[in-house]
């Protein structure tokens, strides 16, 4: 699979939802602009050692999501029309991240406070201003 698409065949999560979690967190970060190309359904089975099936499958959800579009005889794109969309792909990303980090913190018994504090305090340690 491409550079911008992690898949892990341990996890727990089908294949084909990590690709298509990875393609719409590429695009949330821009690393996928409109009008980009995605590999072809055969050279990410290939790259990623992935069934073809399979890449098939994220590649029609996305399509259907109105995220990629396929150009017959061209390939598989970005849609010119997902610029509307890129920042509600990124609150999507963040509220996932923040209800698995309240999950943990939760489990952990840590409350509110204490979870913003942290947050702050990591914020701070990447050098990163509010």
């Amino acid at each position: 699979m491409a550079h911008f698409v992690k898949v892990d065949p341990s996890s727990a999560i089908p294949i084909w939802k990590q690709i298509e979690e990875g393609i719409r967190r590429a695009i949330a970060k821009g690393d996928l602009a409109p009008g980009d190309a995605v590999p072809s359904v055969r050279e990410a089975a290939l790259t990623g050692r992935i069934n073809p099936a399979t890449v098939a499958k994220a590649y029609r959800g996305l399509v259907d999501e109105g995220l990629l579009v396929v150009r017959r005889g061209e390939g598989t794109f970005v849609s010119d029309n997902v610029g509307t969309t890129v920042d509600d792909l990124r609150k999507q990303e963040l509220r996932k991240a923040a209800e698995i980090f309240v999950s943990n913190a939760k489990d952990l018994g840590v409350g509110e406070e204490a979870s913003c504090t942290m947050i702050h305090r990591i914020w701070g340690e990447r050098g990163e201003k509010s």
